[in-house]
């Protein structure tokens, strides 16, 4: 076939280029035929580098947490043991200083943790058991006014109000249900138990050996990443010692106020609700909207409708104080994490390990935070340099003698 140019066609039109065709800016690639366009532009090699790389990351944080849920039953108290650890460490490191060796220093701390705890029970129930005559006649007297306050304010009657509880009661006890709610208690207190018992085996050796174990666990990065996961692993220990200890001081300041407040009211229980409140703390937002309302509906039940609104104000304002004055003294800024974290980090404790979980959702939401910034470089409060250690000056020889 001839390549001469045909005397009656539009040659020009060949050597033009249509206003719609873009430049030829694609990805080239080398090949035997020489260079190749791929029809693949700059930008949609960019979107398609982040895309890939951003279902890696999904897949990746998706796996860590399916480990994490299904695994939640080891990992849930392991993180409980190192939360405790921050706690009693201070105390262990004492005994030691008072030449008590560090193991028997770290099994004294775990057993009079344990006395503690079992203490504190013990004055709820007895508590308990010796007002429980006066207060189920108050319990009683408290839901006949809420049944008065529902008929005048709702329009219930009596009637409606009975059929409520009655179903409320058939739900309860029938058979099927009450078989499967023994049996999920017996399950739950299964796993409470096991839970505790490595816990608080977590507790003794990460008090007794923890520099070691942290050692080993630091070598098990590569040699380059080793310096940088110690300082990473170290800031978010200094960050985590300093939220867990805040928040004891944060709650029993909580505990104390509302306690003082309730026993000024003349309110049962005042050491049930300050314990509730006390343990209720430790879940940031969550925890003292329920333990405010519990206080709030004894006041209600015991009292009438005038105390619990005084004791409504109590709840407010201590922990409007804490809030707004103890917890930024405490904590600072290097463990600051911001409202919409604590709120998605409580959800997710939840979702994956109930209200253990909502415990430990913030404080591993802070550890993360400082992990992150620290990696990336941007340190609320960074280290101090370091300042180099002074040279010694070196020491004039003699000289040698010559031959």
């Amino acid at each position: 076939m001839s390549d001469d140019k045909s005397p009656v066609a539009d040659n020009d039109v060949v050597e033009e280029t249509a206003d719609s065709v873009p430049p030829d800016d694609h990805l080239l690639v080398t090949s035997s035929r020489g260079r190749v366009d791929t029809g693949v532009t700059p930008g949609m090699q960019i979107a398609s580098a982040w895309s890939w790389r951003f279902l890696v990351i999904v897949a990746a944080v998706l796996a860590i947490a399916y480990g994490m849920r299904y695994l939640s039953e080891v990992v849930v108290p392991v993180t409980v043991g190192v939360l405790l650890t921050a706690l009693l460490v201070p105390v262990t490191n004492g005994l030691q200083k008072l030449r008590v060796p560090r193991g028997p220093a770290a099994g004294i701390t775990v057993i009079a943790t344990l006395v503690l705890v079992a203490g504190l029970l013990t004055l709820v129930g007895t508590q308990i058991a010796g007002q429980f005559e006066s207060l189920s006649t108050q319990v009683g007297e408290g839901v006949q006014q809420l049944r008065e306050m529902a008929r005048l304010n709702f329009g219930l009657t009596d009637t409606d109000i009975t059929n409520l509880f009655k179903q409320i009661q058939d739900t309860i006890t029938s058979g099927g249900a009450l078989g499967q709610r023994a049996a999920e208690v017996g399950t739950t207190a299964t796993h409470v138990f096991a839970g505790l018992f490595i816990a608080l085996f977590c507790l003794f050796f990460f008090l007794y050996q923890g520099d070691q174990i942290w050692a080993w666990l630091v070598r098990l990065f590569p040699r380059q990443a080793r310096e940088k996961a110690d300082s990473s692993g170290r800031k978010a220990w200094v960050s985590l010692t300093a939220f867990v200890r805040a928040t004891i001081i944060v709650a029993a300041v909580d505990a104390v106020g509302i306690s003082l407040g309730a026993a000024i009211l003349g309110l049962p229980l005042v050491s049930a609700i300050g314990i509730l409140v006390f343990v209720g703390a430790f879940i940031p937002v969550v925890g003292a909207l329920v333990s405010g309302i519990v206080a709030v509906l004894v006041a209600l039940v015991a009292k009438g409708p005038i105390v619990a609104i005084i004791m409504l104000a109590v709840v407010i304002g201590v922990q409007q104080l804490e809030a707004h004055v103890l917890q930024p003294f405490l904590l600072g800024r290097a463990v600051s994490v911001h409202p919409l974290a604590v709120i998605l980090a409580i959800a997710t404790g939840v979702v994956v390990a109930g209200i253990v979980g909502a415990l430990v959702a913030v404080p591993t939401a802070a550890v993360l935070n400082t992990i992150v910034n620290h990696l990336a470089g941007n340190d609320v409060d960074p280290e101090p340099p370091r300042r180099p250690l002074p040279r010694r000056k070196p020491q004039p020889t003699e000289p040698e003698p010559t031959p």
